[in-house]
């Protein structure tokens, strides 16, 4: 009878054990919070200590208003600067209210290209440098020919993105991809050489495949570098994109602020540089989400969380 007692005592759920779990959920929830609090602040903190310095050299006299007016003056007349993106783009009118949606559509084009870029990018870098790398007849053909074009600016590629797709998205796209697309292949080439060979080793040991060692060994190891590679360059995606745009590839905020430059306009410069500096950090920001979601199993600081 007491081996019976001695049983259920050890089987049934202790409820010492169990409620603590909530206030160890909610302790970690309140961390995060207080985090994403405390780095806000700073971000705050930050963009305002510029914002301020510009103001203060503004009202001293030192900064020329036509050519670097004050951020109250060019986010105060963003009325005046809203038909600029209705003629950019065919959504919208030059009333007040279709004027919102064309910035919205505007800002979602460019967003769109870079985003399609680099997902292609990425994808068709990760698999090269994995064919590179494994397979010896393709590595020996094509190392040497990404290698060669790794250096060439991704500018220089805007006659061949004409040549090869004409005008509109496709262009764009292709110069976003160009841009990451040799960077990445190497990096990938790089991640894998830094996988530790005793990885491989144990795993072969333990009886695993070639596609097992593939999925549960080298791509859990390559992916937070590849990661942050990427985000390195998302940066360089849009300037490259912005570029492509304002060559007349295609409607977006590249082409607003070439519109800006020909007519001598620098507050809708200034307008549109805010846009873009916006819609990069909500870029990077989303990036960092997903790397985290993917890269579970790496602590949250290691994975660029913080």
């Amino acid at each position: 009878m007491s081996a019976v007692d001695t049983h259920v005592a050890t089987s049934a759920p202790n409820p010492a054990r169990v409620a603590p779990a909530s206030p160890l959920s909610s302790g970690r929830l309140l961390k995060r919070l207080q985090r994403q609090l405390v780095a806000a602040l700073w971000a705050a903190g930050s963009i305002g200590t510029i914002i301020g310095i510009w103001e203060f050299a503004a009202a001293m006299g030192w900064a020329d208003p036509l050519l670097m007016p004050a951020p109250h003056v060019f986010l105060g007349n963003w009325s005046e600067q809203l038909h600029f993106f209705d003629m950019a783009n065919t959504i919208g009118s030059n009333g007040e209210g279709g004027s919102w949606l064309a910035v919205i559509s505007v800002v979602l084009w460019t967003s769109m290209r870079v985003l399609v870029g680099l997902l292609l990018g990425f994808v068709a870098s990760l698999a090269v440098g994995l064919l590179i790398r494994y397979n010896l007849t393709l590595g020996k053909l094509a190392l040497p020919a990404v290698t060669m074009f790794a250096p060439i600016s991704p500018v220089a590629w805007l006659p061949v993105a004409v040549f090869l797709f004409g005008i509109g998205n496709k262009p764009a796209i292709f110069m976003v991809f160009i841009a990451i697309f040799f960077v990445m292949v190497i990096a990938t080439l790089a991640q894998i050489d830094d996988v530790p060979k005793a990885y491989i080793h144990v795993a072969r040991i333990m009886g695993a495949s070639k596609r097992q060692v593939f999925r549960s060994v080298i791509l859990p190891a390559i992916l937070p570098g590849l990661f942050v590679t990427l985000r390195i360059n998302l940066f360089a995606a849009w300037m490259v994109v912005l570029i492509a745009e304002a060559a007349g590839v295609g409607s977006g905020l590249g082409q607003i602020v070439m519109m800006a430059r020909n007519t001598f306009n620098a507050s809708l410069v200034f307008f549109t540089m805010t846009l873009i500096g916006l819609s990069g950090f909500i870029f990077d920001q989303a990036l960092r989400l997903i790397q985290r979601r993917m890269l579970w199993w790496i602590d949250s600081g290691a994975a660029g969380g913080k």
